[in-house]
């Protein structure tokens, strides 16, 4: 089953023609093959995975396990805030590591926002567009989805930088604690993002533009509120 559904994903991977692709999508063609790819992988493995994992281990172990990834995942955030010249930001996210990292048991628990100290997103491709570089071509990214060139360059980047938690985690040297982890930090990260699923499939009449334009929309206000000093809407 699972090789026909790959088989079936790479037979749609190369039949999508848009003649006309949208000015801020000028690969349309290719990334939405890319995406119903992607699409086809998700649904095969990935969403049941997820689905699965969410009905079977309770709220409580899921919401520990996403804030400790979560917290790893600040640890990237302040070393952007800090690069961008950010330097309340740095400190505030600092500030919540530590103090996630002790009085939280390790991050389990987020009781740096149950004090009002909100969580800052920030990565390597909001910094790029912080120095000025532009976001290139929307780009679907196999198996990671919705990107931008600039966007690709910023993930490289955290894959193999130390600070990042994708690093941190593939520099352990034991390998099935470390393919564990890997495991199910992808199986934390798609879980998360269930709930959106489901909205998207309600109200998206074209599931790939909706998920394109809400990406683009959020990078651009994320990247604009770097710019100006300012905090992007809904990050909190």
């Amino acid at each position: 089953r699972a090789g026909l559904a790959l088989a079936a994903a790479a037979l749609v991977a190369g039949c999508a023609n848009v003649p006309n692709p949208a000015p801020n999508d000028p690969w349309e063609s290719y990334n939405r093959s890319m995406y119903a790819f992607n699409d086809t992988v998700d649904r095969a493995f990935l969403k049941p995975i997820a689905t699965g994992y969410e009905t079977v281990t309770p709220r409580p172990v899921r919401t520990c396990i996403h804030n400790v990834f979560s917290n790893l995942g600040d640890v990237w955030s302040a070393v952007n805030s800090f690069i961008q010249g950010r330097g309340h930001d740095f400190a505030n996210t600092l500030g919540r590591v530590l103090f996630n990292s002790t009085m939280g048991l390790g991050g389990c628990i987020d009781v740096a926002s149950m004090n009002g100290a909100r969580k800052i997103p920030n990565d390597f491709g909001v910094t790029l567009g912080v120095w000025g570089f532009d976001s290139g071509p929307y780009l679907v990214l196999p198996f990671l989805g919705s990107s931008t060139v600039r966007d690709g360059v910023g993930t490289g980047v955290a894959l193999v930088a130390p600070s990042s938690p994708t690093a941190a985690i593939l520099t352990l040297d034991d390998i099935p604690v470390r393919n564990a982890l890997v495991g199910l930090y992808i199986v934390d990260t798609r879980a998360n993002l269930l709930e959106a699923d489901r909205l998207v499939e309600q109200v998206a009449l074209d599931r790939y533009s909706f998920i394109r334009d809400a990406y683009l929309q959020r990078r651009n206000v994320m990247v604009q509120s770097r710019r100006s000093g300012g905090e992007a809407a809904g990050e909190q």
